[in-house]
Order: structure tokens, then sequence, then C-alpha cells
């Protein structure tokens, strides 16, 4: 979130106006994914507001992943003029931020250090530091 604690509140009221826009107002084809907003910065003057997208439902790799990806991200840059109008409305400031759309890959890495956690074995890690006389519990 952004650094103080107005930014942190406008960033979270933003994020969920758009995930409400995506779930009833918004029909673009492109965003027929199940699109989450996982964030929203807002800088420190309130003049850009930088959203981080997850997609839930991506079972594509490599260059399809890629086109899918770059294809959400225009489906939400053309969407923005729509957002922006319905965060004036429900939001009262001087000046509603640019919104910029950003892919949020934090998903997919946790799902990789969680294979990774997985493939590790720390029973036997266990037994090696109880045999050299360390015990790891104390």
């Amino acid at each position: 979130m952004g650094k103080g604690y107005r930014q942190g509140r406008l960033g979270e009221e933003i994020r969920k106006i758009i995930g409400s826009m995506l779930i009833h107002q918004i029909k673009d084809p492109r965003l027929s994914s199940m699109i989450s907003i996982s964030g929203v910065d807002v800088t420190s003057d309130g003049s850009y507001a930088t959203c981080y997208v997850s997609v839930l439902d991506m079972n594509e790799t490599g260059q399809e992943k890629e086109a899918l990806e770059k294809d959400i991200l225009e489906g939400l840059a053309s969407a923005s003029g729509l957002m922006k109008k319905e965060i004036g409305k429900k939001v009262r400031m001087r000046r509603v931020p640019q919104l910029i759309f950003k892919m949020d890959h934090s998903i997919e890495y946790g799902e990789h250090i969680d294979k990774i956690l997985g493939t590790m074995d720390f029973d036997s890690y266990q037994k090696d530091e109880e045999e050299d006389g360390e015990n790891p519990a104390e």
C-alpha cells in the first residue's frame, strides 16, 4: 500500500470499487477470466494509483500466458475511464488518480515456494542436528 494512512485507505477503497465493477459492470470479453485486484498503491499526491492484478484461473504457460496477461491489461486500460468515473462518484477527492494496471505474480511465486518447501526433507535435517548433539527445539 501507500506510505501514508490516507494513501492506504484510498488504495483500499479504490480496490473495492474496481473489484465490484469487474464483477457487476464491466463486460469486456478480455476480462472474462477470474481477475482479482490484489492491491492498490496510491502516490503521495494522489495523482496515480497502481493496481495490482491477479488472475486466479490461469492454466496457460509461456507465450499463451503472456498473451492472456497482455489482453487482460489492455481490457483494464480500456475500462479505466469508466472506473475513474465511478471512483469519482463514490470517493470524495479533488482529483481522481490515473489508474495504472500491473500483473501481480505473488500467488504464482507463493506456489513456487510451496513446491520447493514440499520437496525438502525436514525430518532428516532434524535427525542430523540431533546426531550432532544440538537440539533445534531448545
